[in-house]
């Protein structure tokens, strides 16, 4: 059963080792994710879906990663103290790969090893979940529909499951709100992150999905298709979302969301 979905930023600047004291300069995203961890614990979860942007992404083809366990560190950003394990869902990740790959493209992965995408929010998010067990997904670059029908397909086997099952988005928001930002500077990505809240917050996901492809290329977000899959786990069913933070200090758009059950 699903009892908790939200969507989560992934900078690395978010793991303490890294980010130092630039952590005060973005402490509401800090701050929020702290509470959202509060609230993941609260809801008891067995297991946790992460949809990632940054692992094995396969243009015309979903992916799973069906590894045994996994591990997570931050060499790459020079962090090589903080490290993470988790347990792997075999049963879980078999029934959704099952009703997959007869509807929609599905590749198969294993490897032990999360990308920051997955690691940052988990970082957050476990802290006191010390036995979960998780599903790393990656999404693909098929168009939106097609990433709402593998959330729909997934929400199918999230619902079968006797399991408490949470599910993170994790995906950032524009990359170019500042001059010196990751992506090119344009007035664009501030237009997309705020056009993207106000249209979450009237929970109108169709309209989410129909955004100009213009605007969204020009804000060079990361995290859409996370967000649209998150969708269309959560078509039918009564949510109110709650915005936790928003904040874009280093050129790139942080997003707090929790979407409460009602």
């Amino acid at each position: 059963m699903l009892v908790f979905s939200a969507i989560c930023p992934h900078p690395p600047i978010l793991i303490p080792a890294i980010g130092k004291d630039n952590l005060e300069k973005i402490k509401d995203t800090v701050n929020a994710m702290k509470k959202l961890e509060t609230d993941l614990y609260a809801s008891k979860p067995e297991i946790i879906i992460i949809i990632s942007p940054h692992g094995e992404i396969i243009p015309d083809a979903f992916c799973l990663n069906l590894n045994t366990k996994y591990t997570a560190g931050f060499e790459e950003f020079g962090d090589f103290q903080t490290k993470m394990e988790f347990k792997s869902t075999p049963l879980l990740a078999l029934n959704i790969k099952e009703r997959v790959e007869s509807h929609l493209p599905l590749v198969l992965s294993s490897s032990d090893n999360l990308d920051h995408g997955a690691a940052v929010p988990l970082f957050y998010l476990t802290k006191h979940l010390k036995n979960i067990e998780i599903l790393p997904i990656c999404y693909s670059l098929l168009d939106y529909d097609k990433h709402f029908e593998f959330g729909q397909l997934i929400k199918k086997e999230i619902a079968k499951s006797e399991k408490r099952i949470a599910v993170i988005a994790s995906g950032d928001m524009s990359h170019a709100l500042t001059e010196g930002a990751p992506a090119r500077y344009s007035p664009k990505g501030a237009e997309f992150d705020k056009k993207f809240i106000q249209l979450l917050q009237r929970k109108d996901v169709r309209g989410i999905m129909k955004m100009d492809s213009k605007l969204i290329d020009k804000a060079a977000e990361c995290g859409m298709r996370s967000f649209i899959t998150l969708f269309g786990i959560l078509d039918e069913y009564k949510y109110e979302p709650e915005i936790y933070s928003y904040e874009g200090p280093f050129g790139v758009g942080y997003l707090v969301a929790n979407f409460r059950f009602v």
